[in-house]
């Protein structure tokens, strides 16, 4: 039994199809990379944005076009946001609900049986310990809960991944053991909201970030999206945690506008004000931290002053990392109710902050022109070299490295996306000469 998969959407999608593949793997499957030589497709897909439903539409149009003969099952957000959509697109498609991947063995075998087994809805199975076949075999994705608390006017995600589910430290934190047995040096704690953990059982998120940070080896820990109206319970701790030498000095902290008005309308719980005290208190308690945020133009309630509010908070958080999302109604959700603001105003505000959000990374990158960081090469470079991180989480490329090793470079050129750097010499303390690349798996490193 030969399955391809691809993959749409977010880290935790990602996630899920490398437990999909592992899974099959235990199960007697051959994960293979082309569809022309798979008795089973499985599309995996995202639906928070409208072109990505469109492009993952298209796409499954296509596949069955050309694979006719082929067994098809799709997964992911779009079987549980969409279903009769889903049910007119591809009538003979098995399902995999984004809270049922336990589950994709029992479906597969039917599909190959002939039979159409589609599983949805909330389930509540653990996916933390199972088998993982990995697309990076140097980096772990560690889901730490699923679904969210939140109630965001705009957001389809949460009638997919549905109530919070918080995994236990104990399972986490063996996960992450094996993970790091195995040779990956980089483990990214992900969910639809890493601040949410524990809430419904009574951990935490730092002291889950302690535990994974107390294994022995060296490697680190990257700490993913955390809604500002969930991490203020346990805020001092958060920083201590994320302080840790395992930990990037990274925050990703969506606000979506800098207008308290739109924020109200989008149901964000939280104002302008409550997110600026946030991200003042982490630069001040960890100077060289990252900062990554979120920004929704076009919202349906959003006027020129509001979009404005939004260009100043932006200047005024100067943030590392800004993803931008134009808006787009999504169903079932509060918003997709109200009228949609002309696209022609949408794109020239999306346009605006583009340029804003280019301006920042380009100058906040310059600053790090000679200067000397440790990274950690986790990749390879789509146009040649190899990719690092810096403890600040900022991309950069080398042209030579071995993979999951640390390497003290100096920064030699900066975009607005990612810097390059070239290998330094560093002395022992006699004053010989040892080499920038360095095994994370041996002593005193």
């Amino acid at each position: 039994m030969k399955i391809y998969m691809e993959t749409f959407g977010c880290t935790f999608n990602q996630a899920d199809s490398e437990i999909m593949a592992g899974l099959l793997e235990k199960n007697g499957g051959i994960i293979v990379k082309s569809p022309e030589n798979a008795d089973v497709i499985i599309i995996n897909t995202c639906y928070v944005k409208q072109p990505t439903e469109q492009k993952i539409t298209n796409h499954i149009k296509q596949i069955q076009s050309q694979f006719p003969e082929k067994k098809l099952l799709i997964a992911g957000c779009m079987v549980d946001i969409h279903p009769r959509k889903l049910e007119k697109l591809a009538p003979e498609a098995g399902w995999i609900g984004a809270r049922r991947v336990n589950s994709t063995p029992e479906i597969v075998e039917a599909a190959m049986k002939g039979n159409i087994l589609r599983e949805k809805g909330q389930g509540c199975d653990i996916k933390t310990c199972l088998p993982r076949k990995r697309s990076n075999p140097r980096v772990h994705i560690l889901q730490i809960c699923e679904g969210c608390l939140g109630k965001c006017s705009y957001c389809c995600t949460r009638f997919a991944r549905g109530k919070l589910q918080s995994y236990p430290i104990s399972l986490l934190k063996k996960e992450a053991e094996q993970a790091v047995a195995e040779g990956c040096v980089e483990i990214q704690i992900t969910a639809q909201d890493t601040a949410a953990f524990g809430k419904d059982t009574g951990e935490t998120l730092p002291d889950l970030i302690n535990e994974i940070a107390s294994i022995d080896g060296d490697f680190r820990i990257r700490v993913g999206m955390m809604h500002p109206g969930n991490i203020q319970e346990h805020l001092g701790d958060i920083a201590q945690a994320l302080r840790s030498e395992k930990v990037y000095k990274f925050l990703h902290l969506p606000v979506q506008s800098g207008s308290n008005p739109v924020l109200a309308d989008m149901n964000r719980g939280h104002t302008v004000e409550e997110y600026l005290e946030l991200v003042r208190y982490f630069k001040s308690q960890i100077p060289s931290l990252s900062l990554a945020t979120d920004i929704i133009v076009g919202y349906p309630t959003e006027k020129e002053d509001d979009f404005k509010d939004t260009l100043n908070l932006i200047q005024e958080i100067r943030p590392d990392f800004l993803h931008i999302s134009k808006y787009h109604h999504r169903p079932g959700t509060k918003s997709s109710l109200l009228p949609e603001i002309d696209h022609h105003t949408m794109k020239k505000r999306s346009s605006s902050l583009n340029d804003l959000k280019s301006e920042i990374a380009l100058e906040k990158n310059k600053k790090l022109l000679k200067t000397r960081q440790k990274i950690l090469i986790t990749d390879k470079g789509s146009k040649g070299g190899y990719l690092g991180r810096s403890n600040s989480y900022k991309t950069v490329v080398v042209e030579e490295a071995q993979l999951g090793t640390f390497q003290d470079v100096e920064i030699t050129q900066y975009k607005s996306t990612y810097l390059r750097g070239k290998n330094v010499k560093i002395k022992d303390k006699n004053g010989d000469h040892l080499s920038g690349a360095r095994n994370p798996h041996c002593n005193g490193v």
